[in-house]
């Protein structure tokens, strides 16, 4: 059972959210919060394994949020789905760099959002390859800035190649065939990558790529 925490200060909106996921034979929303001190509140309270949390909210908005949240290691399992009305909200750069693991627009299908929420619950970034491209890219070129990093030399020459793969959005699926290896290798490879570098997700991981100077945007 995937327990969710909705975090949105829009009362239809959580009332929407809910209906539609307690329906669900493997989620339970145990939990709603109107703003980000909220949702913080809640969140430890309750230690979730998945957070909606709408990036804009009155007085501590989503971004604050998933700052404290991720900064909090007694909730490290917790995983955050940022919601946005645009695909390219500036702030969702900053959430995916801080520790969010991915993002949904609020008109998402149905069965998006579901699919979304399970990814994000065994591990996954919720980052489709199209918007991986668009949303990390931008964010490199906002920052215009890399950061040393030596944990990159605890990485093996493969593990590096996947996990430029990861960053320019291929799936473990797609990795696997530009490597000619099974799907199982490459998602080994990519966890590997990710516990070498304390990454909480795969999202972060792509962050780490960019960041790090490992993948430039074209």
């Amino acid at each position: 059972m995937i327990r969710i925490l909705l975090a949105d200060d829009q009362t239809l909106v959580r009332a929407g959210f809910r209906a539609l996921l307690d329906a669900q034979d493997d989620m339970k929303v145990v939990g709603e919060a109107v703003d980000g001190d909220d949702a913080v509140r809640l969140v430890t309270n309750l230690v979730p394994d998945v957070v909606l949390m709408d990036i804009r909210m009155p007085h501590c908005d989503g971004l604050e949020a998933t700052r404290r949240i991720v900064a909090d290691e007694r909730l490290a399992q917790v995983k955050i789905i940022i919601l946005t009305t645009f695909d390219l909200d500036e702030y969702i750069f900053e959430a995916i760099q801080v520790g969010a693991s991915g993002f949904l627009v609020k008109d998402t299908e149905p069965i998006d959002l579901i699919r979304g929420i399970q990814a994000v619950a065994q591990g996954d970034a919720l980052l489709s390859p199209s918007v991986t491209r668009r949303l990390i890219a931008e964010f490199a070129i906002l920052t215009r800035k890399t950061v040393p990093a030596p944990q990159l030399e605890a990485l093996t020459e493969r593990e590096r190649e996947v996990m430029a793969l990861v960053a320019v959005g291929l799936s473990n699926e797609e990795i696997a065939e530009r490597l000619v290896v099974s799907p199982a290798t490459a998602k080994t490879h990519v966890s590997r990558a990710m516990v070498k570098l304390g990454a909480r997700d795969r999202a972060q991981l792509v962050v780490f790529a960019y960041e790090s100077g490992l993948v430039r945007p074209s």
